[in-house]
């Protein structure tokens, strides 16, 4: 804005700046953009681009991936390790049980030819990513993950099927492979229960669109090269400007290192971003 406000240029579009909080939408809801589009304040930006400055590496970001958080609460019999034909090993079952519904996935969801065109780095992916027991051979145990989803395929859909295969496994639970002699996974009491939790949706920005073009056009002009790219990891929010119509386009000048406890930023960097967006 300073920039503009130096240079006087004579824009022939109006730009708006807009300064949010609770960016995420997860500590505090309500009083981000989502109230601002709950609100109608908005409405206007509608005619034009919308550029989501929250990404890094100073390159159009024209893809970003949905987020399914899952847990998966396997019980078995809790008995002494040195008598296991007495027990139901939770943890056996879970990597048995765990390994069908990734095969079950990953069939229903293979690779989208639309992956290649905004160059996705990976597919749809579900995955473990926590697990927790307790002691001997332990009566449950529990495994959290995600599902990271491109955004060609509808969360909705991948929720049902994921709650479908943990239903199919539960009823059919003598079917699955089992570990040694004595491992066993059928008892009276025994259950597999899968649950899942909030859920955000992936974005394609359109790349036909006159604010990806125009954005594309200073990138290369200030960086010296423009190279669009996609990322699995979800930018929550945005999608659901997308789908009130707007035309969001996606852009970010940080250091891409992972999620770091502390974002970093190189001050040259913000420099050229400030050339980058008002070119």
């Amino acid at each position: 804005m300073r920039k503009l406000g130096e240079t006087k240029l004579k824009l022939k579009s109006t730009v708006v700046a807009i300064f949010i909080a609770s960016e995420e939408n997860s500590s505090i809801q309500g009083v981000g953009v989502d109230a601002l589009v709950k609100d109608g304040l908005l409405k206007k930006l509608k005619q034009g681009p919308l550029f989501w400055i929250d990404t890094a590496d100073k390159q159009p970001c024209i893809g970003t991936g949905g987020l399914i958080p899952w847990k998966l609460h396997v019980t078995g019999k809790l008995f002494h390790s040195g008598l296991p034909h007495k027990a139901i090993n939770p943890l056996e079952l879970a990597m048995e049980a765990l390994k069908e519904i990734q095969l079950r996935f990953y069939k229903d969801f293979p690779p989208h030819p639309r992956e290649q065109v905004y160059g996705f780095a990976t597919p749809s992916t579900m995955k473990p990513t926590q697990w927790s027991w307790i002691n001997q051979i332990p009566a449950e145990c529990r495994i959290s993950g995600d599902v990271r989803l491109t955004p060609f395929y509808n969360i909705t859909d991948v929720i049902k099927k994921l709650q479908e295969y943990v239903d199919d496994i539960n009823a059919n639970i003598e079917k699955l492979d089992t570990r040694g002699p004595v491992s066993k996974y059928v008892l009276p009491d025994e259950q597999l229960r899968g649950g899942f939790d909030t859920a955000n949706s992936g974005v394609a920005c359109d790349l036909n669109s006159r604010g990806f073009q125009v954005l594309c056009k200073a990138t290369g002009e200030v960086v010296g090269h423009v190279k669009p790219y996609s990322i699995i990891g979800s930018l929550p929010l945005i999608r659901e400007l997308q789908d009130e119509g707007y035309d969001v386009q996606i852009a970010g000048y940080g250091v891409c290192q992972h999620h770091l406890p502390i974002r970093r930023l190189i001050f040259h960097d913000y420099m050229r971003a400030d050339t980058t967006e008002v070119y």
